[in-house]
């Protein structure tokens, strides 16, 4: 099970945008490690899921459910405080929280495991 503390030192060490996760109080920290364990697990039953592709995970995760992204999530399309700051929000954003996987998590639990794992899934067409 991921612990905050190997996170820390994780994502300090591997990750390039850690502001999000840094910013985290420790009780958000674990429930983003708890959602990233879980959706892993979840996605990739049959599969054993390393602790860094959680990490890898969980950082990303911190991105997008930070204060001014959780905006956007909610359905708002721009926002501005007078003087400070503008933000406006584009409309091809990632939804759900399986589509902020990252590459690299995909990779770690593709090594431990001795497969390929990437985005792409077959889809039914008619033609």
């Amino acid at each position: 099970m991921a612990s905050i503390t190997l996170a820390d030192e994780y994502i300090n060490a591997n990750c390039i945008d850690i502001e999000d996760w840094v910013e985290c109080d420790a009780a958000k920290k674990q429930r983003i490690l708890n959602v990233a364990e879980r959706t892993l697990t979840n996605k990739y039953p049959t599969y054993a899921i390393p602790d860094a592709a959680v990490y890898e995970f969980a950082n990303e995760l911190a991105i997008a459910f930070n204060d001014t992204n959780r905006l956007q999530q909610q359905g708002i399309a721009a926002f501005g405080v007078t003087g400070v700051a503008n933000f406006t929000f584009k409309d091809w954003a990632k939804s759900g929280v399986e589509a902020w996987i990252p590459e690299s998590a995909l990779d770690i639990i593709g090594a431990a495991n001795g497969v390929k794992l990437g985005r792409k899934v077959a889809k039914w067409v008619t033609m």
